[in-house]
């Protein structure tokens, strides 16, 4: 298992991290008012919060354990499951499978991702085959963790639904429950003593809806708008990090931010240890087209204010499964030519001013 987190160096005194709203997710349920605007305020500004009471810890915890066990599996057992080239990424990832920058530098990452699909239908197989030692621990392990990221997602984008003036259900039926959808896990390992300032993930905007997270070391960086200065956010016990992907941004007219992100080594003695990374990826259904809801008059007035740029970047007038697998194609590291794939992986980043 990963080093426990009770046992991993603190943050090193002399780094600051960027400050995150903390968000209470039993308030949030509780229909907390105070509580909702603050979670609409992390939303439509930096993008990114951290979320207590949300009750999944120990599922987090669980699911680095089916990591390790995926991972110590021989190199050509766990590549009979690789994710391919074609634009999907449910399953195992080798090192250097991905690209972090422009140039098409490799990323020293390990991981492996379950369909959410997968992990909800089980023992039915939705999407693709999995090692035995994924399919032994679906029942006791990565589908509660599912279920239990599907009911945070639900309850955000219910929220989300009502502060965008939305009628009641509009986000819910993008993001039912049993349609197909790119929504999944990943369990990623990034190794110790990575060369300082070396990218394990380059900068990106989610390709989803919502994104939550834990880490238990510091390294990803967040890009405050506005600036140019990457600021860490630190990892805090029981806290998910959540943020809002490129679906949320579209839908909203651009209000709700899918911000820019990266992943580097961790800082200080952190960076001589493992680091470990469990998440759950919230996706529209395949068929969604994306673009801005316009029978919202708050969303409609929002986008009417942009730019022509930013306005074509928030309407790509293309399905959730053409914008995930368009993206997702285009970090395969197989499939880079140069510059031009690097450019053909972006998102919402785009256009902004």
């Amino acid at each position: 298992m990963p080093v426990p987190v009770q046992s991993l160096p603190e943050w090193p005194a002399d780094v600051e991290a960027h400050p995150l709203l903390v968000i209470d997710y039993q308030l949030l349920k509780a229909g907390d008012k105070e509580e909702i605007a603050r979670l609409w305020e992390a939303g439509t500004t930096l993008g990114f919060w951290y979320l207590k009471n949300h009750g999944a810890e120990q599922d987090f915890v669980a699911m680095w354990g089916m990591g390790e066990d995926v991972f110590k599996l021989p190199l050509e057992e766990k590549m009979r499951y690789e994710q391919g080239d074609e634009g999907l990424s449910f399953g195992y990832k080798a090192v250097g499978h991905y690209i972090v920058d422009a140039a098409g530098s490799p990323d020293p990452v390990e991981g492996v991702n379950v369909a959410k699909d997968d992990a909800l239908s089980y023992p039915k197989v939705s999407r693709r085959e999995y090692p035995t030692v994924i399919n032994d621990l679906m029942g006791p392990v990565i589908t509660p963790f599912v279920e239990k990221c599907v009911d945070v997602s639900n309850t955000l984008i219910e929220i989300f639904n009502d502060k965008l003036g939305l009628p009641e259900g509009t986000l819910a039926k993008f993001h039912r429950r049993n349609d197909f959808s790119a929504s999944e896990t990943r369990t990623i390992k990034a190794p110790a003593n990575l060369t300082p300032g070396k990218l394990a993930i380059g900068g990106h905007t989610d390709f989803g809806s919502l994104t939550l997270l834990v880490n238990n070391l510091g390294g990803l960086q967040v890009l405050p708008p506005g600036t140019t200065e990457w600021r860490y956010a630190r990892p805090l016990p029981g806290h998910m990090i959540c943020n809002v992907g490129d679906a949320l941004t579209m839908f909203s007219g651009g209000l709700l931010n899918s911000n820019i992100h990266r992943v580097v080594p961790p800082p200080g003695s952190q960076s001589k240890y493992d680091r470990w990374s469990q998440v759950y990826f919230t996706r529209p259904a395949d068929d969604t087209i994306l673009g801005p809801l316009l029978e919202s008059a708050i969303i409609s007035e929002a986008y009417n204010k942009l730019i022509p740029e930013r306005q074509n970047s928030l309407s790509p007038k293309v399905t959730s499964y053409e914008w995930f697998t368009r993206r997702q194609k285009n970090y395969r590291t197989k499939n880079h030519k140069g510059a031009e794939t690097w450019a053909a992986n972006r998102g919402t980043e785009h256009g902004r001013a």
